[in-house]
């Protein structure tokens, strides 16, 4: 257990108590980590009504007084560093050493729009009249709603939470319900760093649905930004326009991985088994189908499954582990679902395939997989790697392509052309070359097609929390 761990609402800079409560869990061991206060309408009336009349004075401090703060929230992250990460790996099951990167992960995000808001600079536009003079200002959007998933409890809170505080804009947090303490943890560190009331709120619930509903029909609340399923995003796009909020979603992916023949065969395993089985395949950037050429198809999957093989499943708090459980049955029902599927229309198991007690599934290759199996239409969201072959470069796009998603896409191949053709013709969001991991907190992250829109990280996340202000000015004749 983590001690001072926050449990309850986190409402105008209080700590609130509500009759109802709900339990997170330990997915490793099923265990009861903590009771948390379930917020309603009510609490979210409240947090809206305190999240506007903080804007009025949160968006005329400086950009350096802005910044100056949120490097004292980046310090104390550090110093309550193990702490942090023994809280995500408590709550929602990733190996600690994962755990640790994320949290270094979702502090560069902090430091980064400290020094991103001070560049969030205004244009002078050359008039066709000598008595005028024109002008582009950004200022902020205002209240800001947020809804972030549990694979990430922290990194999905920063990469939203530190563009819209460096923007000038407040803040209102609905975590997910199996991973609310890191955000809570997080806020607590906001309020020691001197974070002034309302500037960033947290309402933990069961059930979103009412907590949403209510901010989303609360016209002062003029942004809404969600990471989760593209079935709740094209929902929630839906009520912000009743309402015309500004929006940003990222939302599912069917990431491709194109193995190339030229590719240094070493290599391209370790960045693919990175990217699929990070967290235990429980991200929406991990790889979902693995292509290799055919001429290189043999000598990809025996080493591919000699290193899957190779990973270490058990307690995601010991060192040494690599695998550790999915977040919930649900999760765990899908993937056994999927497997299923697939190997009744005759897919052939490599290694792996088996639930291991718990919540716990093991790391699974797959060969002669098939477009139609269900682990080709939809995310398995675990930790199972598909293989297909291609014969050349245009059947490996095509293919790459046939989805109706566009998060995140991945090649190995030592062909600097190739590298550019393919990067060129791929339709998504983010491709990493020769990359497994290529999100990082100064670069654009979002997707095209069913995946979302908007962008996160670097100028772009900034800019989705400003509005643009023209000014014309006439001079005295």
């Amino acid at each position: 257990m983590v001690e001072n761990m926050p449990t309850q609402a986190f409402i105008g800079g209080n700590w609130l108590k509500t009759e109802r409560t709900f339990e997170v869990q330990n997915p490793a061991t099923g265990e009861t980590l903590a009771h948390v206060t379930d917020c309603g309408v009510a609490e979210a009336k409240r947090a809206a009504d305190v999240a506007v009349e903080a804007f009025a004075s949160w968006k005329l401090t400086t950009a350096h007084e802005r910044a100056g703060l949120l490097m004292r929230w980046y310090d104390l992250i550090f110093k309550h560093d193990e702490e942090i990460a023994r809280l995500m790996t408590l709550e929602m099951g990733k190996p600690i050493r994962e755990s640790r990167a994320e949290l270094k992960y979702a502090a560069s995000f902090i430091s980064w729009y400290a020094e991103e808001t001070k560049r969030n600079y205004g244009d002078i536009i050359p008039s066709q009249n000598p008595n005028k003079r024109l002008f582009a200002i950004r200022q902020p959007v205002g209240p800001v709603l947020a809804i972030t998933p549990w694979n990430f409890p922290a990194a999905m809170v920063t990469r939203k939470l530190a563009p819209a505080l460096a923007a000038g804009c407040t803040f209102i947090l609905k975590p997910a319900e199996q991973s609310p303490l890191t955000s809570l943890f997080l806020a607590q560190l906001w309020q020691e760093a001197g974070g002034p009331a309302g500037t960033f709120q947290v309402l933990p619930t069961l059930d979103p649905l009412p907590v949403a509903d209510e901010l989303l029909n609360d016209s002062r609340i003029r942004k809404i930004t969600f990471t989760g399923s593209t079935e709740v995003g094209k929902l929630l796009y839906q009520k912000a326009g009743a309402t015309m909020k500004r929006i940003s979603l990222e939302l599912g992916g069917h990431a491709p991985f194109l193995i190339f023949a030229d590719a240094d065969i070493e290599a391209a395993v370790a960045e693919t088994i990175a990217c699929k089985f990070r967290n235990a395949g429980q991200t929406c950037v991990c790889t979902n189908r693995i292509y290799v050429q055919e001429s290189i198809q043999a000598a990809f999957v025996e080493q591919f499954t000699q290193a899957v093989q190779a990973l270490k499943v058990g307690d995601p708090l010991l060192e040494e582990t690599q695998i550790g459980p999915l977040v919930d049955k649900q999760g765990l029902d899908k993937v056994q679902a999927h497997m299923a599927d697939a190997l009744a229309h005759g897919a052939h198991l490599v290694t792996g395939g088996q639930a291991r007690g718990g919540l716990y599934f093991d790391p699974t290759v797959l060969t002669n997989v098939k477009p139609g199996m269900r682990m080709m239409e939809e995310e398995t969201f675990g930790p199972v790697a598909p293989i297909l072959t291609f014969r050349d470069e245009a059947e490996a796009i095509q293919a790459a392509n046939a989805t109706p998603y566009g998060l995140a896409a991945y090649l190995w191949t030592r062909d600097l052309g190739r590298a550019w053709r393919v990067s060129e013709a791929l339709e998504y969001g983010i491709v990493g070359v020769n990359d497994g991991v290529p999100a990082t907190a100064q670069a654009p992250f979002g997707g095209v097609k069913n995946s979302g829109i908007g962008r996160e990280g670097g100028k772009w996340g900034l800019e989705e929390y400003l509005d643009v202000k023209y000014i014309s000015m006439s001079l005295p004749s």
